[in-house]
Order: structure tokens, then C-alpha cells, then sequence
């Protein structure tokens, strides 16, 4: 075999090797095909899209409670205007619902926590996220993912509808309050707690995919 016939089948063979053990570009889903969840509100409605490529595990944890109806009749029960609005946690009276096995970080996924976006909270362990979410009120790039601190906030969604709503809880008046944790066992407080009880009625799912 001449060297022309050598290098043709090696460069046959490197292909077909690299056809065989190389895997597939994933395609990432289009933006008509992500979910859109709404959370209605007792001051208006908002709407949700999800980024189910970008936080896969963070999607599929949240669309859980949302078919199980878990948010249902619960409270925003955090507003720091200008920072975030918490949900996803309480009952009325400010009980404690109880909620499924938290879920692996996947800040460092990349998704930026700019205004706009929702994120999943978190107590002070970085996997710790169960059904507690919060919508971003400004650019919070503090809460983005660092190998420094080695944490950040799940982004899973962003808002395209309800800003308007928004505004209106952003304005609601706070105070301090103390709850009981089923977490810690004890009282802890909530310093920024609305004065009066601010309800997601109903959160569903408008588009599946």
C-alpha cells in the first residue's frame, strides 16, 4: 500500500471513529415550546416562562408543585422593594406548608439574576431549594453563581406578563413579624412581611411545551 492509500485510511478511520464516540449537539428547546405557568394573585395576574434547557432539574421541581396544586391559596410573604418578592412557602395565617425533598443547585448553569427573572430561594445550604421562589426587582448579580462563593440563585423563568402586578406589590407596605419554623424549631422573624395578606389564588400552567 502506497503512502496516498495509508493516509486515505487513516483519515477513514479517524472519521468513522469520531462519528461513533462523538454525541449529539443538543438542541435547545424553542421559545413557542417552553412552558408558560400563571400565578394569579389577589392585586393581578403574571405570567411565567420557564427555561427548561438552562434549569432542567429547577423546571421540573417547580412544575411538580404547580400540578399539585401546592401553591394554591398561599402568600407572598416577602417584599424588599428594589431587591426581590418572596412566595411559595405559607399558608394564611403565615403556616408553614410542608414540601418535598430539596433539590441539587443549578446556579452554575449560567443564567443571570436580572430583573425580570424568577429564582428559587434558599436557606443558608446552597441545596436547599424546595418550593420557594422569588421574582427579581432589579439587576441582582450579587445573587448569580461565583467560584468564589461557591453559590448562587437558580434562575428558572422569566416574567412576560404582569409587571403592572408587580408594581403594585412592590409597593405594598412591610413590617416585622415572627413565625414559627418547622425548619429551625423555633421563631424566626420575617422582616419584610406585607401588612396585609397579599394571596397567590391559583397558579396553573397555560402552555405545557
Amino acid at each position: 500500500m502506497n503512502l496516498k492509500h495509508t493516509i486515505a485510511s487513516f483519515l477513514t478511520l479517524t472519521l468513522l471513529s469520531t462519528l461513533l464516540t462523538s454525541k449529539p449537539t443538543p438542541t435547545k428547546t424553542p421559545i413557542e415550546h417552553r412552558p408558560i405557568v400563571e400565578i394569579q394573585t389577589s392585586l393581578g395576574n403574571i405570567v411565567i416562562r420557564l427555561f427548561p434547557d438552562e434549569a432542567p432539574l429547577t423546571c421540573k421541581n417547580f412544575l411538580s408543585y404547580v400540578n399539585n396544586g401546592f401553591y394554591n391559596n398561599t402568600l407572598i410573604h416577602r417584599i424588599i422593594d428594589g431587591f426581590i418578592i418572596q412566595a411559595g412557602g405559607f399558608s394564611p395565617g403565615y403556616i408553614s406548608k410542608k414540601t418535598k425533598k430539596p433539590i441539587r443547585n443549578e446556579s452554575r448553569l449560567g443564567l443571570s439574576n436580572l430583573k425580570g427573572t424568577v429564582s428559587m430561594a434558599l436557606t443558608t445550604d446552597k441545596n436547599s431549594a424546595a418550593s420557594q421562589f422569588f421574582f427579581n426587582l432589579a439587576d441582582n448579580i450579587d445573587l448569580n453563581y461565583t467560584t468564589k462563593k461557591g453559590i448562587g440563585y437558580t434562575v428558572f423563568a422569566e416574567v412576560i406578563d404582569g409587571t403592572k402586578t408587580l408594581e403594585k406589590i412592590r409597593k405594598s407596605r412591610t413590617r416585622q413579624i415572627s413565625i414559627y419554623s418547622t425548619l429551625y424549631k423555633r421563631k424566626v422573624p420575617i422582616y419584610e412581611a406585607p401588612e396585609k395578606e397579599i394571596l397567590i389564588k391559583k397558579v396553573h400552567v397555560l402552555r405545557k411545551h
